[in-house]
Parts: structure tokens; C-alpha cells; sequence
């Protein structure tokens, strides 16, 4: 495995010796907001100490990034494959435009995640959140499925204005009761034991990946939120 001490590395070196690496396991130590760490990477590890900066994992096409903290914006922006774990929290518009691969935040994430993220055939992304997310949760989702859990408090665990534009893929939000400020244009259902099945396997990830109870995460029920098959934003996004 090696070894890189990232402290007061510009980010454009620190990706240098990232991508120039014969080793497929690295550790970045002392990260502290270097940007695109992990940008289009494919059969690497990295195991980041500290807080990377925006667009960790941009354009990531396999291989795996798990931070021992928390990370910043546009995690996962673009990302095609592979896996980015998050032990803390991440901020605003996690992954944005995501295409495929999974992204789990034990933590909390700001705004606008999941925006414009899609999905193809079998591209199917998956971006859990063990808190909760801001405003703006699933913009424009086209595809794929986002699981938010609100572990760490009461109430529903997303922001304002969720769902805004929502033409494609699926959502699943653990909480007694939904905002009332979601649009006419999704609907809204408790999650039937059918749908639980269908991210079953999502949740035993998760769960492993950072030691927490499934008997906990399953004692509130699930909401599920898709588009309206009559929603007006799918003739702008799609041929019938």
C-alpha cells in the first residue's frame, strides 16, 4: 500500500502522484480540501484521511474512495462507477449527475444531492444517506434511486422543495410523514414490503459498510416517491 502525506500539496500534484501510482491501494494522509482527488479514476483504492475537497471522485469510472471524515461539494459529480463511502458528512449536490456506481454518507448532505442524476439499461446508481439532506433532495432525478434514512433526528429528513422536477427513477425516505411541499408532479406512498425487498440488498451495504443496525434503520417505515406518469416534465426529457 502507499502512502501519500497530502499536507500542503497543491491539489494538481497531489492527483499526480495519485494517478501515477503503481500501487492500487493508496492512503492519503493529512487531506485537507485538495479538489478532483479520485477525478476519473478506475482500479484504485484510496483510503483518505482528512477532507477533500469539491468533486471528490468526479468522473469516477470504478475502483473505490472511502474518507475517514467528511468530504465537501459535488461528491461523485458524474461519477460512472465504483464506489465512494463517506464516514462523516458531504456537502451540497452529491452526486450531481451521477450515471452510475453508489455513494453512501453515514452523515448528513446538503443541498441539490441526487440533482440530474440518471441512470442507463444497467447503470443504475444509488446514492444512501444515513442523516439527512438539504433542500432540493433529488432535482430533476431521471433515474437511479436514492435512500435517505434520518438516523440522527426526528421528522422528515429532507429540506424544502424536494423532488422539483423529478421525470425518472425512484426515492425512499425513512420518516413517519413527508413534507407537505413536495410537487404535484411526484407521487407518494408508504413503501410496501414488495418495494423494501427491492433495496434490501442496498441496506445490508449499507448497514455493513458502517457497522449500523438494520433491526434500527427497519423500525420506521418508508416512504416512496416516484414521478407521476402523467408529469409534464417527461415530455421534456423524453420520446414517447
Amino acid at each position: 500500500m502507499m502512502r501519500i502525506d497530502a499536507d500542503g500539496k497543491y491539489f494538481r500534484q497531489l492527483n499526480e502522484e495519485v494517478r501515477a501510482a503503481d500501487d492500487t491501494e493508496i492512503t492519503i494522509d493529512r487531506c485537507n480540501g485538495q479538489r478532483y482527488i479520485g477525478a476519473g479514476m478506475s482500479g484504485k483504492s484510496l483510503l483518505i484521511h482528512g477532507v477533500p475537497g469539491n468533486a471528490l471522485g468526479c468522473y469516477l469510472n470504478g475502483g473505490n474512495i472511502r474518507v475517514k471524515g467528511n468530504a465537501q461539494d459535488q461528491t461523485g459529480d458524474t461519477m460512472n462507477a465504483g464506489a465512494i463511502v463517506v464516514e462523516g458528512s458531504s456537502g451540497d449536490a452529491t452526486g450531481y449527475a451521477m450515471r452510475g456506481g453508489k455513494i453512501f454518507v453515514k452523515g448528513n448532505a446538503g443541498y441539490r444531492v441526487g440533482i440530474h442524476m440518471k441512470a442507463y439499461r444497467e447503470q443504475q446508481p444509488l446514492i444512501v444517506v444515513g442523516g439527512k439532506t438539504g433542500s432540493f433532495l433529488g432535482e430533476y432525478q431521471a433515474g437511479g434511486t436514492i435512500i435517505v434514512l434520518g438516523l440522527n433526528g426526528t421528522g422528515a429528513p429532507m429540506g424544502n422543495l424536494c423532488c422539483a422536477g423529478m421525470h425518472g427513477g425512484r426515492m425512499f425516505v425513512r420518516c413517519e410523514e413527508l413534507p407537505k411541499d413536495l410537487p404535484a408532479q411526484v407521487n407518494t406512498k408508504v413503501a410496501s414490503p414488495e418495494d423494501m425487498a427491492s433495496i434490501d440488498g442496498y441496506l445490508d451495504d449499507f448497514c455493513r459498510t458502517f457497522g449500523i443496525s438494520k433491526e434500527e434503520v427497519l423500525s420506521k417505515k418508508f416512504h416512496l416517491i416516484t414521478p407521476n406518469t402523467k408529469n409534464p416534465y417527461k415530455a421534456l426529457y423524453t420520446f414517447n
